[in-house]
């Protein structure tokens, strides 16, 4: 049920799909004899130098794909030199992770009806020295997602006799999670009156999401976090124009991965017009589909400064803990480096529309 949370979009998954098939179509000019011997990935997301132009999403239940695996991913992003965003629905708490880590790690935020509960998580970002806040805003409603209902999702899953099958085939999996602490919603349960247990996201959703959320909600979160300040969930070039008078130091285009709005368009097919309506007043990132290098460098030369990766780092983590994480890391790096250096670029923040292959232009 975990791997199907994570490789899912909802109802026909029809802009999960295309946020990967639009990738695809975006075709590259192949440049030879540059001088591309020395070549840089470095770069910033949001005033943090990264080694390369890529973070980890925030995405929800990540301890549930491997024992703990919010602090598995923490430890492999510190180790690359890229971000690594703990989302709200972690199953590993903001204190958890923290302390696990020696570097900062950004926040993801939902804001909720209980605006004291709001308030605390807040406090509790700035208190675990978190560098950036991310604020999620296309998830005030939860939508339709087959697969979980199908499957009955639920943290911890419930002991049936199809959940006890597939824990047997799956010891590599079920025997740390028995020796965890980390088994439900860490950022929650505790830290609100009279929720002591919450076995499933919907039950919290359901409850807690807030339709009513406007932008004079943003600015309030704006307000009250001290540091950089994201948004995410911007799929239209008005919102993105609504954004820049919040204050925010980056944006990020995302239809949360297809998971959302079915059929709303891929974030690249949208990119490129967010950059062109705020891209010289704050940092436009982008997530949806990307699943390897050459999908960053697309990316790139179609405007975004930075890029998030979501379930490319989520299989990862469930194939191989940190461990895993790190490899997809190192596969990206690689793929990004070799995809620059083929384009006759040495220096990924040089990359542009210059690099990309148009048919009606070029004859």
């Amino acid at each position: 049920m975990f791997y199907d949370y994570a490789d899912s979009g909802s109802w026909t998954e029809s802009t999960y799909r295309a946020n990967e098939e639009d990738l695809k179509r975006v075709l590259f000019r192949q440049r030879v004899a540059v001088d591309i011997a020395s070549r840089s990935l470095r770069s910033t997301m949001a005033g943090q130098a990264v080694s390369m132009p890529v973070a980890l999403a925030p995405t929800g239940l990540t301890g549930m794909q491997c024992a703990d695996g919010e602090i598995h991913a923490a430890r492999a992003a510190e180790k690359a030199g890229v971000p690594f965003t703990l989302s709200t629905m972690s199953i590993c708490s903001i204190e958890a992770v923290a302390a696990a880590v020696t570097q900062p790690f950004w926040f993801q935020l939902y804001v909720m009806r209980d605006r004291d509960y709001i308030s605390r998580l807040i406090r509790r970002a700035a208190a675990a020295e978190c560098s950036a806040l991310m604020l999620t805003l296309d998830l005030s409603i939860m939508g339709q997602r087959h697969k979980d209902v199908r499957n009955g999702l639920s943290t911890p899953p419930r002991f049936t006799v199809r959940n006890l099958v597939e824990m047997a085939m799956k010891p590599s999996w079920s025997l740390p999670m028995l020796f965890t602490r980390n088994r439900t919603f860490g950022n929650v349960v505790g830290h609100v009156p009279g929720v002591e247990k919450l076995r499933t996201l919907g039950a919290w959703s359901n409850e807690q999401l807030d339709p009513t959320l406007c932008w004079e909600d943003v600015k309030w979160v704006r307000d009250q976090w001290p540091g950089r300040f994201i948004l995410k969930g911007i799929m239209d070039a008005q919102d993105a124009a609504l954004a820049t008078s919040i204050g925010a130091d980056a944006l990020v285009v995302s239809n949360h991965g297809g998971r959302q709005l079915d059929g709303a368009p891929s974030s690249i097919a949208v990119l490129p017009d967010i950059v062109r309506t705020v891209g010289s007043q704050m940092e436009v990132w982008m997530d949806g589909g990307i699943r390897g290098g050459q999908d960053v460098v697309r990316a790139l030369a179609l405007g975004a400064r930075g890029t998030l990766i979501g379930r490319a780092f989520l299989y990862g983590l469930g194939a191989g803990g940190e461990a895993g994480v790190i490899r997809t890391l190192e596969i990206i790096r690689r793929e990004l480096d070799l995809t620059m250096a083929f384009c006759g670029v040495t220096d990924v923040q040089k990359i542009d529309s210059s690099i990309i292959w148009n048919h009606e232009s070029t004859g």
